[in-house]
């Protein structure tokens, strides 16, 4: 049973993508499997976040090899709540792209590549060993880029090659890690890595191999300086592309940066955990700086993405039972909210033909739903209570002022105040003023929005809604994740019944 429950949330995506190549010609059946698909690995995902809080941490051995030498699948409470999540995004997108993705790229395949994403980010989620998690990565960037260029435009082109460009390199320092730790240690199993490293006599070597994997989970996450690719190029795509890369892409990166320092480097955490606030702090601020100077839509909300992420960063950075928790917390709050938010300016420009702020207003009057659904998760992401943003915020906060990092706390609330304003720009912009006036080079359109791009908005909006006012039961799974990430025995011996491996 253990093995049918981690493997389903990656059967379902990779036999789905199978199948929808199989009938690639029937452009109906592409976009009701979809949802059907989606819809199956959904309930999956719940199965796994039952029965991994109910057991505690699940593991299989691929192929019957005993870990450390096998591919090892495990999941505990962060990798089953991150793959549930994934799979209410999937859900929601996979809705949202009925409308939203054009006869032409669903012709060229984009539901099944859709699903090859979704295949890679749950194996990053739930791999046991360093090497498989660098090939995630990979399945992740291969069909990613695919995604944004499948259109064929020059804006399209041009941002796919700044966001593989950067990925890349990210590659090449990822893979130059592992080779270094397999080099030295003689595994890449990331429980037998934690057993092996805790009283490890290279100290300099094993920091050297941390700051490489550092450096390249923070691009994958878009940390300050490494978040330039990002604004460059989900803005790019169509909306329903960018809201699964805004919601889950560079959460993997933050995944994988929970995972390594809580795990793998633990021990030499007090090494790096400086660099981490400050990483954090600035990414905050160039992110919400950024936000502030554009005036499109899906640009301002990329700035965000950056921003945000320095919150979940700077969590990891504080290393308490409350603050891994906060991250947690955020990191769920942030990919419903930051996957709606896209979602709403893909509903703009589908009404209004642009989402250039310039050119669009009056929404508050022609589409109120819209507005409703657009205010929800908006001034959740600026921290309004009673909205999730807001409990997510103050855990991190509390974490800050408990330790006495007073710096790093006033910068979160500042930058908490900018993203507001950020917000308030938007609704004041789009939704309160008038339309603006037709122009020699623009008209605005006044397209009906189809129920299947609504749909999931409520959705999202509905599950922002439900974790502010009724957080309590997240929070505390939150908790119960961090304990399990702060003391990592039930994890290694999880994975490793006999021990570990030998050099």
């Amino acid at each position: 049973m253990n093995g049918l429950v981690l493997v389903l949330p990656l059967l379902i995506p990779l036999l789905g993508a199978i199948l929808l190549l199989g009938f690639a010609r029937s452009l109906r059946f592409q976009r009701v499997g979809t949802v059907v698909i989606a819809s199956l690995l959904m309930a999956a995902a719940g199965w796994l976040v039952y029965e991994v809080d109910c057991k505690g941490v699940i593991a299989i051995q691929i192929g019957d090899w005993a870990a450390p030498f096998g591919i090892t699948l495990v999941a505990d409470r962060l990798g089953a709540i991150m793959v549930a999540v994934s799979a209410l995004m999937g859900l929601a997108v996979g809705i949202f792209s009925i409308a939203d993705i054009d006869d032409d790229r669903v012709k060229k395949k984009f539901f099944p590549v859709f699903f090859v994403l979704l295949f890679g980010v749950n194996g990053a989620f739930l791999t046991g060993d360093l090497f498989n998690l660098y090939v995630w990565f990979e399945v992740m960037l291969i069909s990613s880029f695919v995604l944004i260029g499948l259109g064929g435009k020059k804006d399209e082109l041009e941002g796919g090659i700044k966001y593989v460009s950067l990925n890349l390199f990210s590659s090449v320092l990822f893979l130059a890690a592992v080779g270094i730790l397999y080099g030295e240690v003689g595994t890449l199993n990331m429980a037998d890595l934690a057993v092996k490293l805790e009283n490890y006599p290279e100290v300099n070597l094993i920091i050297s191999t941390s700051m490489l994997l550092l450096v390249a989970f923070c691009i994958k996450a878009a940390v300050f300086p490494f978040f330039f690719w990002l604004p460059a190029s989900y803005h790019t795509p169509p909306a329903a592309v960018s809201a699964i890369f805004a919601g889950l892409l560079t959460k993997v990166g933050v995944y994988a940066l929970i995972r390594s320092q809580t795990l793998i480097f633990r021990p030499i955490f007090d090494e790096v955990q400086v660099i981490l606030i400050w990483l954090a702090i600035i990414t905050m601020i160039t992110g919400v700086l950024g936000a502030a100077r554009h005036f499109e839509m899906r640009r301002i909300l990329s700035f965000h993405i950056v921003s945000q992420i320095g919150y979940m960063v700077l969590a990891l950075a504080f290393m308490t039972p409350l603050a891994l928790a906060a991250a947690i917390f955020y990191v769920v709050h942030h990919i419903i909210v930051k996957t709606n938010l896209f979602l709403v300016s893909g509903i703009v420009l589908h009404k209004k033909g642009t989402s250039d702020l310039a050119l669009v207003g009056g929404l508050y009057k022609s589409a109120p739903l819209l507005a409703a659904l657009f205010f929800i998760p908006a001034f959740s992401l600026g921290g309004i209570p009673p909205l999730s943003g807001f409990w997510a915020k103050f855990a991190v906060v509390k974490s800050g002022l408990e330790i006495g990092e007073w710096i790093a706390v006033g910068a979160a609330l500042a930058v908490g105040v900018l993203t507001l304003f950020s917000m308030t720009k938007i609704w004041g912009e789009a939704f309160w003023k008038a339309q603006p006036k037709p122009t020699a080079d623009f008209t605005a359109t006044d397209r009906p929005t189809p129920f299947v791009m609504i749909a999931p908005v409520v959705l999202l909006a509905a599950a922002t809604l439900f974790i502010g006012l009724y957080g309590n039961g997240l929070f505390a799974f939150s908790e119960r994740a961090a304990e399990q990430l702060f003391d990592n025995r039930e994890y290694i011996s999880t994975v490793l019944p006999q021990g570990g491996g030998t050099k």
